[in-house]
């Protein structure tokens, strides 16, 4: 070998060594940043010379199954925030504020009344149990539809989010592409690009479609494209008022719509699914709960006409605004929200008010009216009537889940029981996808991150190469040396 041959060898292999100790001291620096990706600087071997490339670890799999769990957790964790919410509304049952605690209540108040039904302190108790019913149900109603209401702006956040990180997705992903094509080091700037992808899994789920030059194409995990050259636009217009029977804005990309009643390619997981479940499922089938109790309650206390079975049964106690008649099953929407007890046996409220219209009835008109004694004072038997109709197992929609026919107290427990059921399935799921996402991305950390230990040792190696490398030069360079004095 010729001294200038093994000069250049000599000199190829100090840059190769000082390139690849640089990409070691990068990695060492990027080591505590999470979407840092380890670098590798492999040899190349061109025209008799070494040269560097620089190359990224990777795992397509691993990335594509921590984006699937980091999706999948985010549901869980917005479904689980709502129901939180929604279980507020419920409180211990043990307590007086609680639905079923507050028919617990009104039915014991009932029975004190109908012992002593003379008495205008338990009367006064029951139009007190009664109107705290009522405002149960109002305040419940109010409660779930703040719930709904904060959903919708949340959906509209993380829309908001979604459209953010794609545009930003979309300069990192020319980026990656018009380097690659000019045959720079990309590297640094595939991390961004896949850090965009980690944070966009989190409100939708992702799907990531490799393509030629570096590019990639991005897909919702129902198959609607999310990228695929340009960003696309994801929609939605919030509203800003919720009542019961709003039925919420769907969201939709490039035009296709992916949640709510109609998508044809519904979104499967992300932030974006859990919000639209806590508004338009969740929430909505909670109300209608409501609305049910309320209907119940409506039609416990309701009066019949006495002297022909063919009029209609009119609402008693309790009633509503326009009330014509007893509601049917299932509840007109929003009926919870509407209840209040009837002016006509609280003289508080009316002047035509009085207590013993509970006792004798009438609260429609004489027609109604069980007592055909006004001096009757000690007539109980509507009082007793309606102790039965509170304990008295009706007919509730099935479609809710909570049984066909029981009693108020049974529903108002079963409609607790389904919030707080479904607060813990989500928490449990949550806890189980929190898991799967802690191994998942532990995985991808073993594939791709930088081990400090392991990038030392290989400092140490590089060091020892090219402190070889500079000794060849300088041996070579003092032959160099001698064989022109010895020619001079």
């Amino acid at each position: 070998m010729s001294l200038s041959v093994a000069y250049n060898t000599a000199r190829s292999s100090l840059l190769a060594s000082q390139s690849q100790m640089a990409t070691v001291s990068r990695n060492i620096t990027g080591a505590s940043d999470p979407s840092y990706s380890r670098k590798i600087a492999s040899l190349v071997t061109q025209g008799g010379a070494a040269r560097v490339v620089t190359l990224r670890a990777s795992d397509a799999a691993l990335l594509s199954k921590m984006l699937e769990t980091t999706s999948d957790a985010a549901t869980q964790k917005a479904l689980l925030e709502g129901l939180e919410k929604l279980s507020q509304t419920v409180g211990d049952t043990e307590l007086d504020e609680s639905l079923a605690a507050r028919i617990g209540a009104l039915d014991s108040a009932l029975k004190q009344y109908a012992n002593a039904p003379d008495n205008a302190q338990y009367a006064r108790a029951f139009v007190t149990a009664a109107s705290n019913m009522a405002s149960s149900l109002n305040q419940a109603t109010s409660a779930v539809q703040a719930v709904r209401l904060e959903a919708d702006g949340k959906i509209a956040d993380s829309v908001a989010r979604i459209n953010d990180l794609l545009a930003k997705f979309e300069k990192a992903n020319q980026q990656v592409m018009s380097g690659s094509a000019l045959g720079a080091d990309v590297t640094d700037a595939m991390d961004t690009r896949d850090s965009l992808i980690a944070q966009l899994s989190e409100e939708i789920g992702v799907t990531i479609v490799p393509r030629a030059g570096n590019d990639i194409a991005l897909y919702t995990d129902s198959g609607v494209p999310l990228f695929d050259r340009t960003a696309r636009p994801v929609k939605f217009d919030q509203t800003n008022v919720y009542a019961p029977g709003t039925v919420g804005n769907a969201v939709s990309i490039d035009g296709i719509q992916v949640t709510g009643k109609g998508a044809l390619m519904p979104l499967n997981s992300g932030n974006l699914v859990g919000l639209v479940a806590v508004r338009d499922d969740v929430a909505v089938t909670y109300q209608r709960q409501l609305d049910e109790l309320a209907r119940g309650l409506i039609e416990a206390f309701a009066e019949e006409h006495q002297t022909d079975a063919l009029q209609p049964d009119l609402p008693g106690v309790f009633t509503f605004p326009g009330a014509t008649g007893v509601p049917a099953s299932p509840a007109t929407t929003g009926l919870a929200g509407l209840i209040r007890i009837s002016n006509e046996i609280d003289p508080t409220k009316s002047a035509t008010g009085k207590f013993e219209n509970i006792r004798d009835g009438g609260i429609n008109d004489a027609a109604y009216r069980y007592n055909s004694d006004p001096d009757n004072t000690a007539f109980s038997g509507r009082l007793y009537g309606l102790v039965g109709e509170m304990t008295k197992e009706r007919t509730f929609d099935k479609t809710l889940g909570l049984g066909a026919t029981v009693s108020l107290q049974e529903f108002a427990q079963g409609s607790a029981s389904w919030v707080e059921s479904s607060r813990q399935s989500a928490d449990q799921s949550l806890d189980y996808r929190n898991t799967l996402l802690g191994h998942a991305s532990e995985a991808l950390s073993n594939a791709t991150d930088v081990n400090e230990d392991d990038e030392t040792a290989l400092m140490l190696q590089l060091e020892k190469s090219y402190s070889a490398s500079a000794k060849l030069i300088s041996v070579i360079d003092q032959m160099i040396k001698t064989l022109l004095n010895a020619v001079g």
